[in-house]
């Protein structure tokens, strides 16, 4: 596996090696000593899976009583998957990446604790694995909004349409109204 830290450091692209021939491929997507080394020393305690379609945008969501770690996946189709750092004392504060995600490039994308994470779906379709380092915490959960101007996210919407929102995301804070971790 070979770990890249990105723009925010704590931020990393894993990309496995991948062994191929005529009956197909096989690769690595998880080793705990590897990544406890490279990336954190948190265990996961939650998997999750989701299908959606082109133009659905997922987040901006996160967590703050209970911060969920994710080491986030594409497993059919491809998005642009965005972290945004939302830890008022680091100096990557309000900074963002995002990265294209797919099924060909077969790479994961660490998103620590501390940050909020969506994708939009460039594909027909996409199906999203991810694993947690916290369970689920529905009366703890946030949303950030998709398109606040102070964050100036670069979507890749398709045909320059506005994405397909859940309720929650349409009404999700603004980064100066948002509640962040100290």
């Amino acid at each position: 596996m070979k770990y890249e830290p990105q723009v925010i450091p704590d931020v990393i692209l894993m990309t496995p090696q991948v062994f191929g021939d005529e009956r197909g491929y096989f690769m690595e997507t998880f080793r705990e000593q590897d990544f406890m080394r490279e990336c954190s020393p948190l265990r996961f305690v939650q998997d999750n899976h989701s299908l959606s379609s082109q133009g659905i945008l997922r987040g901006l969501h996160y967590q703050l009583e209970k911060p969920q770690g994710k080491l986030v996946r594409v497993v059919s189709g491809e998005v642009f998957d965005v972290v945004v750092d939302l830890r008022r004392q680091s100096p990557t504060f309000g900074q963002w990446v995002g990265v294209t995600l797919s099924a060909a490039n077969k790479q994961l994308l660490w998103v620590p604790p501390g940050f909020a994470h969506g994708f939009y779906v460039t594909s027909e379709s996409a199906e999203f694995v991810y694993k947690c380092t916290d369970y689920y915490n529905p009366g703890d959960e946030y949303s950030l909004q998709w398109d606040d101007a102070q964050l100036s996210i670069d979507w890749p919407l398709v045909k320059g349409q506005a994405p397909v929102l859940s309720d929650k995301d349409r009404q999700g804070y603004s980064l100066r109204e948002a509640p962040c971790y100290d």
